[in-house]
């Protein structure tokens, strides 16, 4: 009632304008946050460009003017679409130009109208208007009756409440006899939202109005009894000194009570409506609503309450329920590994076969798989290419060096900083409930008296128990079993055996120098080229420059160092290109020196000619397989062993062995006994800054003291590999791959390997097996055969006699489908096969060889 003037209101009502006299087009403005009912009395501030001239238009002609509800208030430009179809015609009382060029317009409501057509929209918008007539109503009844008295005593208790109620407004109520005029009447002076008022307006039945009207005054009172008796306790409360505090208070109050929410209401509502968004298991919602309630009946500042969000934002965030779709077309992920990798046909088979299998059985359980082999040969690589053949999302973590359990379950809510662990961060940060999961270097993780994080992985990586996997932090199960693991490790052998119980293993072992030629071209050096800025077509670099820099400047199974040397020439020729210098740059074999030096990895020269007590082994290292060279040295002492090389327990074992044994059989080996007795035996191992172990250089340490007591020459382009008993048996070894690639790597093509090592030959690659030859013992005697040099009469060497082959020797280019089951049952059952020198299987490569045929 603020708003309109009291005795103005009454002449209104008593004084109608003729329809007759309203025009059917006229000017229309918008208006913004109030809604003109008819009857309506109220002072408009006219500021914007098309408002004002349709002011000054209607003001020239017969001072009618529509007035229509904008839809959004905040637009400053509203178009035809942006204001209500249905508004109320205005007459212009009073017209006053302000100095800051607004206008202060006095315009009462006449009748309502509805917009059929925008004739003008340019300078001001100029509409053509339907009249909207209401039938008056004769017989108003008990019904509407006794809605008109309730809506009268209403406003008259809502204005007591608020302290406006004068004699005058009860004069007003009470003259007006339509019940639609009272309708508008009271809407007009009630605070409704734009969108209430315009659907008061648009009812054009009069007892609907009114029951509407009656709806939002009940409301209103209510508001208004809530809002006096929250202003009578506060003022009971709180001091007259504490206004600023009172203030804040009420304010809290009034908005807790109406429902509408203040800024921490907000909050508690917006956590409640993410906790049912994110759908998650119903004992897991059940405890998050109940953390909810208790951050409501917090101080919003208190240091728990913090603690309490962190904890909320860390549930509702967390995949629940979202995860990708996986891509199971197996051709377009056997392309996409290809695309990828380039050899690894072992690895990108398992791949394969998994998923196949998840197209097959989508329920299958997430697998657990681990790539292990040297570094540098593309495990972490592999996890992404999965990935991507999947279409899955990546995640990898790091656990090298973690020593803390709670980075793999996550802290306990009790301490300050606590968060979850390592494997739910990775889920919250993707999104997702099934990325492709890598675990690096689980082969490094450490423990101590904080706890053992690779006990507390062993139920993350079970497929048995992870569906439910407990975190400290999160304190509720949550499923990881729908996520692909994917393990990486130098080594094996420091990985829990619990732990390694529940993953799959699959060795990656190194590349060939054939591999690292193809991967050099289709992916090294394209993107050295690439970094460096330097354009494709203006860099070449020889295939005998590649391969001098894989067998000169680097030694390693994997691809680093040979990528970091294609970095250093690419850089060089950057810096040519950068000073100037123009046209396209050549690397060739002779001139490699110029971007890389001498070469750094040679044969060593005690090698370059065959020794007596000189032997060459091969060793296996997390970084590949290396060449062992084991020297022995006899001088006049008293028969004391010495072993020197820094070498491990194990090796020293091996030493031991191999002595007692050489000294047993000295009769057969035709050495004096004295020999034994008056000179001491040095074994060493060169390169004695590096720590070695290992049981497969028994038959090495054996072969050189029998070739430095009898003075045999051993063969320098032979390697051999094997543990040795005391009877002199060849145990079998372990890393036959990689140690192959060391031999090869060190120029020697010929390897003595155990017997039993013959089944690892299947998974070496074809182009390795070409230029090797593997010559299978099963004693001592068969390595000697075979590694010393045979001489004439003339004392010349003979080298070995490839030519005479043993009944048992074996050629891989053969075809032993049929026949080796024979051979090897007639060598094998044989009780005193370790004591017969002349059985010995060998295996030769040189020729074409099927992988299918050893057996």
């Amino acid at each position: 009632m603020a708003e309109t003037d009291i005795d103005d209101l009454i002449d209104i009502i008593e004084k109608e304008a003729s329809i007759d006299d309203i025009p059917i087009h006229m000017p229309m403005m918008p208006v913004r946050d109030v809604v003109i009912f008819t009857d309506m009395l109220l002072p408009l501030f006219v500021g914007r460009d098309k408002s004002i001239k349709a002011i000054e238009e209607a003001a020239k002609s017969n001072r009618y003017i529509f007035l229509s509800a904008q839809k959004d208030s905040d637009l400053e430009n509203p178009g035809q679409a942006d204001v209500f179809e249905i508004g109320t015609v205005g007459k212009i009382q009073k017209m006053l130009k302000l100095p800051d060029g607004r206008i202060k317009a006095l315009v009462q409501g006449i009748i309502k109208g509805r917009i059929e057509k925008f004739e003008k929209k340019r300078n001001c918008f100029k509409v053509k208007i339907e009249i909207l007539n209401e039938l008056e109503l004769k017989d108003f009844g008990i019904e509407v009756e006794a809605l008109m008295r309730n809506v009268r005593e209403s406003s008259e208790k809502i204005l007591a409440l608020r302290g406006e109620l004068s004699g005058d407004v009860g004069i007003l109520l009470e003259q007006i006899e339509s019940p639609g005029k009272l309708a508008d009447l009271v809407a007009s002076n009630l605070r409704l939202k734009v969108q209430d008022a315009q659907d008061i307006l648009e009812t054009m039945d009069q007892k609907k109005r009114l029951e509407k009207v009656n709806d939002f005054l009940a409301r209103e009172l209510e508001l208004s009894t809530v809002q006096a008796k929250i202003q009578t306790n506060v003022k009971d409360e709180i001091s007259k000194t504490q206004r600023d505090y009172y203030l804040r208070e009420q304010v809290k109050a009034i908005h807790r009570e109406l429902g509408d929410g203040d800024d921490k209401l907000v909050e508690i509502e917006e956590y409640n409506q993410k906790i049912r968004k994110a759908r998650m298991p119903e004992e897991c919602e059940k405890e998050a609503f109940r953390q909810v309630k208790r951050l409501d009946q917090m101080h919003s500042d208190s240091s728990e309450a913090g603690i309490i969000r962190t904890y909320l934002d860390c549930i509702v965030e967390m995949p629940w329920i979202k995860s990708t779709k996986d891509s199971l077309d197996i051709n377009k992920a056997a392309q996409v590994l290809e695309h990828n990798h380039y050899g690894l046909d072992k690895v990108k088979e398992r791949i394969l076969e998994y998923l196949s299998v998840r197209k097959l059985n989508p329920d299958m359980k997430g697998q657990i798989l681990c790539f292990s082999g040297p570094p540098g040969v593309g495990k972490t690589s592999l996890g992404k290419a999965i990935a991507k053949a999947m279409k899955r999302k990546f995640v990898r973590i790091s656990l090298g060096g973690i020593r803390d359990e709670a980075e793999i379950r996550g802290h306990r809510r009790t301490y300050i900083g606590a968060m979850p662990g390592r494997i739910l961060q990775g889920l919250r940060q993707c999104g997702t409930n099934n990325p492709v999961f890598m675990l690096d270097e689980i082969d490094k993780l450490g423990n101590d008296f904080r706890g053992d994080p690779s006990s507390a992985l062993l139920e993350a990586l079970d497929p048995e128990q992870n569906s439910e996997f407990s975190d400290h932090y999160l304190n509720m199960p949550f499923d990881l079993s729908k996520v692909l693991f994917v393990l990486t490790a130098n080594m094996t052998d420091t990985i829990p055996s619990a732990l390694l119980d529940r993953m799959e293993v699959i060795r990656i072992t190194g590349y060939t120098r054939e591999e690292k030629l193809v991967i050099a071209r289709k992916h090294l050096l394209p993107r050295q080229i690439k970094e460096n800025g330097l354009l494709r077509r203006a860099v070449t670099i020889s295939d005998g420059a590649l391969e001098t820099i894989i067998a000169e400047y680097t030694m390693e199974a994997g691809l680093r160092e040979f990528e970091r040397k294609l970095g250093t020439i690419c850089r060089k020729i950057a810096r040519q290109v950068a000073e100037g210098k123009k046209g396209k740059f050549s690397v060739t074999q002779q001139g490699l020196t110029k971007f890389l030096g001498p070469p750094i990895y040679l044969t060593d020269m005690d090698q370059d000619e065959s020794q007596a007590g000189l032997v060459t082994g091969l060793a296996w290292t997390e970084f590949g397989g290396e060449t062992l060279y084991i020297e022995v040295s006899l001088c006049h002492g008293k028969g004391e062993l010495t072993v020197t090389g820094q070498i491990g327990d194990v090796m020293q074992e091996s030493a031991r062995a191999a002595f007692t044994y050489t000294k047993a059989n000295m009769e057969r080996f035709n050495i004096d006994k004295d020999e034994f007795e008056n000179k001491d035996i040095h074994i060493h191992v060169p390169s004695g800054a590096i720590p070695k172990d290992g049981p497969s250089a028994g038959i090495a340490m054996a072969t050189a003291l029998i070739s430095a007591f009898t003075g045999k020459i051993v063969d320098n382009k032979v390697a051999m590999t094997g543990e040795i008993s005391l009877r002199g048996r060849v145990l079998p070894i372990g890393g036959l791959k990689e140690k192959a690639l060391g031999a090869l790597q060190a120029g020697i093509k010929t390897i003595i390997i155990p017997e039993k090592n013959k089944k690892d030959l299947y998974d070496l690659p074809q182009s390795l097996k070409k230029k090797l030859h593997f010559i299978c013992v099963q004693n001592l005697d068969q390595v000697l055969e075979v590694a010393f040099i045979k001489q004439d009469e003339d004392g010349k060497d003979q080298g070995i006699d490839k030519s005479k082959k043993s009944a048992t020797e074996i050629d891989m280019g053969s075809d032993l489908n049929s026949s080796e089951k024979d051979t090897d049952s007639d060598v094998l059952s044989k009780p005193d096969i370790a004591k017969d020198s002349d059985s010995i299987t060998s295996i030769d490569t040189e020729d074409e060889a099927d992988e299918d045929s050893c057996s």
